[in-house]
């Protein structure tokens, strides 16, 4: 782990940042850390407030972490800039839970490490690579009763097994269901509802 720009895949984000504190020498540290579970979703006005301190003078170099277990499309594209573009002296470390929830167009430019990740304790039971309308509804009919945190991990799962199957047109709009899905679930959408509908616009851009 190092004080520079990236992306930190960790399902403990308070032991990740003492972890980066630790390794602290004469770096001037700004924490934007959404915690609460209450209020654990990175907001555009945090967003905001993360873009002010980036462009804040200071000799020193400036670490700017920005922690929470949701960021939505909409606060990743207004970060897009300033993370592509740094002011000089200062390096962006986002930290969140599911590297799924990050855009293709932030994991293009930061590094991704994966500190920790939740696996699934039994096997998926769904082919990806040979999805049809059958098994989307068989598969949505099985997971009637998941609850939302399981359901995240689920998605998470289907989202590599159709990157890595190559029977897909992954575009980045189509990357994007995936980060749609995590938000849904964490606004209180149905789980089953998510997963239907994730299932029926990717089977949409499965390659003929």
């Amino acid at each position: 782990m190092t004080l520079n720009s990236q992306v930190l895949i960790s399902s403990d984000i308070a032991g990740t940042i003492e972890k980066l504190r630790s390794l602290r020498t004469d770096e001037r540290f700004v924490e934007i850390v959404k915690l609460d579970p209450k209020d654990d979703t990175f907001k555009v006005e945090d967003a905001k407030l993360a873009i002010e301190k980036a462009y804040m003078a200071s000799e020193e170099t400036t670490v700017i972490i920005l922690a929470a277990k949701t960021f939505s499309p909409i606060v990743q594209n207004k970060l897009l800039k300033v993370i592509e573009e740094p002011p000089p002296k200062k390096e962006f470390i986002l930290i969140t839970p599911s590297k799924a929830t990050i855009l293709a167009t932030i994991r293009s430019r930061l590094p991704v490490k994966v500190l920790s990740e939740e696996i699934l304790e039994d096997e998926l039971g769904l082919d990806v690579a040979q999805l049809n309308l059958a098994a989307v509804y068989h598969f949505v009919q099985e997971h009637k009763r998941t609850d939302a945190k399981r359901m995240k991990r689920i998605v998470e799962r289907i989202s590599k097994e159709a990157m890595h199957s190559g029977k897909y047109d992954l575009d980045e709009k189509t990357l994007q269901l995936f980060s749609n899905a995590f938000v849904a679930l964490d606004v209180g959408s149905p789980p089953q509802f998510v997963l239907n509908t994730l299932l029926l616009k990717l089977l949409a851009k499965k390659k003929r």
